[in-house]
């Protein structure tokens, strides 16, 4: 068991999926910041000991998190910067997020704060759609003698039972982090272990979930552990009963189909659609409980999966609270999330390169 000698700071902490996986790496998350309420009230009930501030990250300065921690050295400051501007799931729609310069203010921390250790993650799009703000905090990174490691990962080569990939950045003052290694493959070769699948993840639930209007008469969602599923269209349980496992929206007869997705359509490709129980599911997004938002219909049953077992395809613990009383807030600070799993991998890192630094310094 490591000692919490490590301090971290956390920026746009959401329903606290990346500070679940850092405490589990070792380290001790002191402080985090997190504007949105649900998310919020989230992040309080699970790390009841972080010292959270519910405020725009934009009003909040590092000597306010300095003398909120009482402490004057930060180990790692990490954050996850929204990233629906740079999504391809909405950029083709928004020309501009107001969200997307939001990553100047973790350059404004850093130099603020001046943390031994800096992590972000985002969406691949933010290196190319972003492209100028992206260089420009790597830029800023350098000027500040911080050494930058960057890569686009996969959350499935990591022991996650999805397919989500995101840029990473892990920064060292003077020092490089290096990226954590692959521990898994599709096939498990070459020491690797067997990509984590939908049944390995939640194959094992035999009840069957609630509807969201049965949830609310008996008192709440949250009294069911947020096992719960929407109401399904009667167009949309025809659809489900008919779509196949692993297969697209043009599985489905041409007559059952919406409108828009008839005759040439050549958009989305994974609404409609049905989970397969041996492979990844597809990217968890804040739609994970919509039929027409991925492929999120369950493997056999037909239905959606439920809030519950989309938590499990993001590696959240099963007794996980989300302390909200409204579907579409958890689902967001669900979708939105790193998964805990994912982020102690990158904890570890940091940590490793971090103690090994101290280490060296010692030594010198």
């Amino acid at each position: 068991m490591r000692e919490r000698d490590l301090t971290v700071v956390e920026a746009f902490s959401g329903g606290g999926g990346l500070s679940r996986g850092l405490f589990d790496a070792g380290f001790n998350v002191v402080s985090a910041i997190e504007f949105e309420p649900h998310a919020f009230a989230t992040y309080k009930a699970n790390h009841p000991s972080v010292k959270c501030l519910n405020q725009d990250i934009r009003s909040v300065r590092g000597s306010e998190l300095v003398n909120l921690i009482g402490a004057g050295n930060i180990d790692l400051l990490a954050g996850c910067p929204p990233c629906q501007g740079f999504t391809s799931l909405t950029s083709k729609y928004k020309k501009e997020d107001p969200r997307n310069g939001l990553i100047q203010e973790m350059s404004r921390l850093v130099k603020e704060l001046k943390p031994r250790a800096v992590m972000i993650e985002n969406v691949p799009g933010l290196a190319t759609k972003g492209a100028n703000l992206y260089s420009n905090f790597l830029d800023n990174l350098r000027s500040m003698d911080y050494v930058v490691n960057e890569a686009v990962l996969d959350v499935v080569d990591f022991g996650i039972p999805q397919f989500r990939k995101r840029i990473v950045v892990l920064a060292g003052l003077g020092f490089k982090i290096e990226m954590p290694r692959p521990t898994h493959s599709k096939h498990g070769v070459n020491g690797k272990k067997p990509w984590v699948t939908v049944r390995d993840a939640i194959g094992m639930i035999d009840d069957p979930p609630k509807l969201l209007a049965e949830a609310q008469k008996r008192g709440s969602p949250q009294d069911l552990n947020w096992h719960v599923i929407r109401q399904l269209s009667p167009k949309n349980q025809e659809r489900i009963r008919l779509a196949k496992p692993g297969k697209s929206w043009a599985a489905i007869p041409e007559s059952l189909r919406p409108n828009c997705h008839k005759g040439s359509y050549k958009g989305f490709s994974n609404v409609y659609g049905r989970m397969r129980w041996d492979e990844p599911s597809p990217t968890i997004t804040g739609g994970c409980t919509t039929l027409s938002k991925g492929r999120f219909g369950h493997p056999a049953d037909h239905r959606t999966i439920s809030v519950r077992e989309a938590a499990l395809l993001q590696t959240f613990p099963e007794d996980y609270i989300f302390d909200t009383p409204y579907m579409e807030h958890v689902c967001n600070i669900i979708g939105n999330a790193l998964p805990p799993l994912f982020a102690k991998r990158l904890g570890e890192s940091c940590y490793e390169a971090i103690q090994n630094r101290g280490v060296k310094n010692l030594i010198q």
